[in-house]
């Protein structure tokens, strides 16, 4: 198994919108193990450069998160939506990841 967070290529990883297959995967088993390739799009959607990446903020830990996006520009605040609250890790992981699918294939994701 190869340590995506060493290679150079993971992330540069272009994601095929066609592949849902990977998403049914990571909604399946959100904290792994995961596959190859969907080792290789996560690594991607936490760490490859694009602006306004979505991440989870801890409200309450082990209990609450809520939706956060980066800011486009270093130095900027980091946007925080108070009104978009988890209760459960698994579900904010979910929500985050079709977000992170829409901003790299620029189509919505189309399962739940």
């Amino acid at each position: 198994m190869m340590d995506h967070t060493s290679d150079p290529q993971a992330a540069r990883y272009v994601l095929d919108p066609s592949r849902t297959e990977l998403a049914s995967e990571f909604r399946r088993n959100i904290r792994g193990p995961h596959s190859e390739e969907l080792r290789k799009l996560l690594h991607r959607m936490r760490w490859g450069a694009f602006p306004g990446r979505y991440l989870l903020l801890t409200v309450e830990p082990g209990r609450r998160w809520a939706l956060a996006q980066m800011p486009d520009e270093r130095g900027q605040k980091v946007k925080v939506f108070h009104d978009v609250v988890f209760e459960s890790l698994d579900e904010a992981e979910w929500h985050v990841f079709k977000l992170r699918w829409q901003a790299l294939a620029g189509t919505p994701l189309d399962i739940d």
